[in-house]
């Protein structure tokens, strides 16, 4: 349960020609939300703005995924994944983002830019599954190695099939 939020199981599903914006600073703190990130989060730009990303973190997803994340795109590569985030109300929907960080003129990062949009079906039913297997081995594990054990079970995946996550992600 996060801020006192249960997650149902009731979801909301991306129209199409929905793209959910939404940028922050280096720090993850959300400096701007689009119209449509306030709608699918349930959340009013008041309540955004300042507040970090992971107000939207669904219990769900497993540490890992965060982490390789925030790895790949603090080195300054783009990063795509699929992503089940819990609105405020309960609710969850599944995204399909692509992060990349912003630079300023002498090229350095100064911010990162999300951009969301509906996922494939295909794409969340094999992300769904993966994240359950990363997740239960969180849990077992405790804390301390959480994220250790969950990044073995990706990392052994992407190993057996010879691919990169972004190749994972880009084929389901």
């Amino acid at each position: 349960m996060k801020q006192g939020i249960t997650p149902t199981s009731v979801e909301k599903v991306m129209r199409e020609d929905d793209f959910i914006v939404s940028k922050t600073d280096l720090k993850g703190r959300i400096t701007y939300g689009n119209r449509i990130f306030m709608e699918f989060s349930g959340y009013a730009e008041g309540e955004l703005l300042g507040t970090q990303h992971n107000i939207i973190r669904h219990p769900d997803m497993p540490r890992a995924v965060f982490k390789l994340l925030w790895d790949t795109i603090q080195a300054g590569r783009e990063c795509n994944a699929y992503v089940k985030n819990l609105a405020k109300d309960g609710s969850f929907y599944w995204v399909f983002a692509n992060v990349t960080p912003s630079y300023d003129k002498d090229g350095k990062i100064t911010s990162y830019l999300s951009v969301r949009r509906k996922p494939k079906a295909s794409g969340v039913k094999t992300a769904g599954e993966l994240y359950r297997a990363m997740l239960d081995a969180e849990k077992r594990a405790g804390a301390r190695d959480a994220i250790a054990v969950s990044t073995k079970i990706l990392t052994d995946l992407l190993a057996e099939k010879g691919i990169s996550y972004d190749e994972l992600v880009l084929a389901i």
